[in-house]
């Protein structure tokens, strides 16, 4: 048995010195790894290459300025630190339901685009969202971001606008760039390398 916090051998790891990550999924923990499977292939409903411009066009890799494009050991790095107990942190799932339903990364809270589609969703849901998730506070019809969390947004991919949306409407009304992080790859890339999904809960 390897010592506690200690990744066990594998013969298929993260890193060179990282095997798997623990985190804290719906109250029970999980073990995020790479399938052991060498012969594993791609999620078929990621192996599509040619899915029709607009709207799944390729998406730059600086998405607006301040806001810093990740990949999966940052985004490992977060998910670690908010099963650590660190609040100020969410990792956001932006994707339809519909695209939940074939799988989710462990650790991830699923708050979907358009729900939280700046000057088009439901006004009512979006400062629900804002102030009970994303940890913002409104004085005076003026948004303040100054306690709120630092969010790493994903969603299927680089041909993807779900996140991207996200990210551009929090922008516009005041988030800060420096507290937002894309992972631009998504799923699409974390299912590429085998990593860990799960089903939502009740599937």
């Amino acid at each position: 048995m390897p010592a506690p916090g200690v990744s066990p051998v594998l013969e298929v790891n993260i890193s060179a010195d990282l095997a798997s990550v623990e985190v804290m999924h719906h109250g029970r923990m999980v073990t995020i790894m790479r399938n052991q499977h060498q012969g594993n292939a791609i999620n078929p409903e990621f192996a599509q290459t040619s899915r029709k411009c607009p709207p799944f066009c390729i998406q730059p890799i600086e998405l607006a300025p301040g806001v810093k494009t990740v990949a999966e050991l940052e985004v490992l790095h977060y998910l670690r630190q908010v099963s650590d107990g660190d609040a100020s942190i969410l990792v956001i799932d932006s994707r339809t339901p519909a695209w939940v339903e074939k799988g989710i990364i462990p650790g991830t809270v699923h708050i979907p685009w358009d729900a939280l589609d700046i000057g088009k969703s439901d006004p009512a849901a979006v400062q629900d969202i804002l102030e009970n998730q994303l940890g913002a506070t409104q004085r005076d019809g003026i948004w303040d971001f100054d306690s709120a969390k630092t969010l790493v947004l994903f969603c299927n991919g680089s041909w993807c606008g779900q996140s991207p949306t996200t990210i551009k409407g929090l922008l516009k009304i005041g988030y800060p760039a420096q507290k937002l992080l894309w992972y631009r790859g998504g799923m699409q890339d974390w299912e590429s390398f085998g990593l860990t999904t799960l089903k939502p809960a009740g599937k």
